[in-house]
């Protein structure tokens, strides 16, 4: 008896999608708070920004393809907004060629693994308590039906 098996591809929407979807699993298993498309003070939106049980802030970029990545070399400007910064890529994403700095997240459509633990670097306790607020503000817009992206 002879097996087909068809390979089909997901588009990159698709896959940002499942990325997303497992990172923000993954996020939540490890007590983080995550909120999908978060636009930073700075201009620059983030995929997913989580709020930790001790008031961490984790910031994770999701890389969709080799296009995207080196497309898009900005991932530098979320630092300052973040305790900690991963990328989360697909499983089949070719891990070498993403930078060594920042942490890394493996994710499909049903949760992640951290490969790699993202480096911390502390915010200041102002920059902490502005970017939680506006967190919590977004998050509770968001449960209202009110459609906001930015922290403002």
């Amino acid at each position: 008896m002879e097996i087909a098996v068809t390979v089909v591809a997901a588009s990159r929407p698709e896959t940002t999608l499942q990325v997303t979807r497992g990172a923000a699993r993954l996020l939540t298993a490890l007590g983080y708070a995550p909120l999908a498309e978060v636009t930073l003070p700075n201009g620059r939106r983030a995929d997913l920004m989580a709020l930790g049980p001790k008031g961490q802030i984790f910031i994770v970029e999701v890389k969709s393809s080799v296009e995207d990545f080196r497309t898009d070399q900005k991932w530098w400007e979320y630092r300052p907004y973040c305790d900690a910064f991963a990328f989360a890529v697909a499983p089949e994403f070719p891990r070498d060629i993403l930078p060594e700095e920042p942490g890394l997240i493996v994710a499909d459509g049903f949760g992640g693994a951290v490969l790699r633990e993202a480096q911390v670097e502390q915010l200041a306790g102002a920059r902490r308590k502005s970017l939680t607020l506006a967190f919590a503000r977004l998050a509770a817009m968001r449960a209202a039906g009110v459609q906001a992206t930015a922290l403002e």
